[in-house]
């Protein structure tokens, strides 16, 4: 209970359109989700930096999908239409940054690691006025954050989507399959094209061979279970893979630790 004379502070916002037209450069948003919670496609008129204080979230666009896992993030331009998914319980930390203070980031959407430092600023920034005084400390804090989000490597955690409408149809049913075993000979049969053809257009549309895009596929698909708590080894048989051994080996490779200690860590 507030003293006598005194009024409750007033709750921060969790609506996005809030924060679209504040008068500064960034603007911080917290905001939690239930597990299985979906946000519809939808676009900002500020670019964006969405992290996962904790949880794995799923972020797409027509140009792909990407994995956020904890103490990662994902750079979104502004204007770029995208969805979010939350296999289990999500902390979402979101900056949105004014289009001159976006200026020297990257025009496309990308995974970044946030290192310790950044974490802690961007919790700070959480805490701060919306209308926080820019001449001061939280105007250098903010301009920390923004320097520190320049800097960090970007992450392999994305899912290209290719254009030529043959992979796409096999890639959709990859996505819906990611356990599949099927040879790209054999997908062509269905999707109409030889096996060499289709490993051609593949790299030429991802970047990646037909093996490369599937494996990160199943890697994105196991990040998004592990978060929802399904077992490893159940996980690894519903993949396609051989073991558990096997998967994890796949997937210490890919980010660093083994299924049972990443999102822990």
């Amino acid at each position: 209970m507030p003293r006598s004379g005194q009024t409750a502070a007033r709750p921060r916002s969790t609506d996005p359109a809030d924060y679209q037209q504040v008068a500064r450069p960034v603007a911080a948003m917290a905001k939690d989700f239930p597990a299985g919670q979906h946000i519809a496609r939808h676009l900002h008129p500020r670019a964006q930096l969405i992290f996962a204080a904790a949880g794995v979230m799923l972020v797409s666009t027509d140009e792909g999908s990407w994995a956020v896992p904890p103490q990662r993030a994902v750079w979104m331009p502004a204007g770029i239409a995208h969805e979010i998914r939350m296999p289990g319980v999500v902390a979402m930390r979101t900056l949105y940054v004014r289009s001159d203070a976006a200026a020297r980031m990257p025009a496309r959407v990308h995974v970044i690691a946030v290192s310790a430092l950044l974490r802690e600023l961007i919790l700070r920034a959480c805490a701060l006025p919306v209308l926080y005084e820019e001449r001061g400390a939280a105007g250098r804090l903010m301009s920390l954050i923004l320097d520190e989000i320049a800097a960090l490597p970007t992450l392999g955690l994305d899912l290209p989507m290719p254009h030529d409408p043959r992979l796409a149809r096999i890639c959709r049913a990859l996505g819906a399959d990611p356990g599949s075993t099927r040879t790209l000979e054999e997908w062509g049969r269905e999707a109409g094209g030889s096996g060499r053809t289709l490993a051609r257009l593949f790299v030429r549309d991802t970047g990646l061979t037909f093996a490369a895009w599937r494996q990160q596929a199943r890697l994105l698909a196991a990040l998004a279970r592990l978060a929802a708590g399904e077992p490893v080894t159940r996980i690894a048989l519903d993949l396609g893979y051989e073991s558990p051994s096997a998967f994890a080996a796949m997937f210490k490779r890919a980010l660093g630790a083994p299924p049972s200690r990443y999102l822990a860590s």
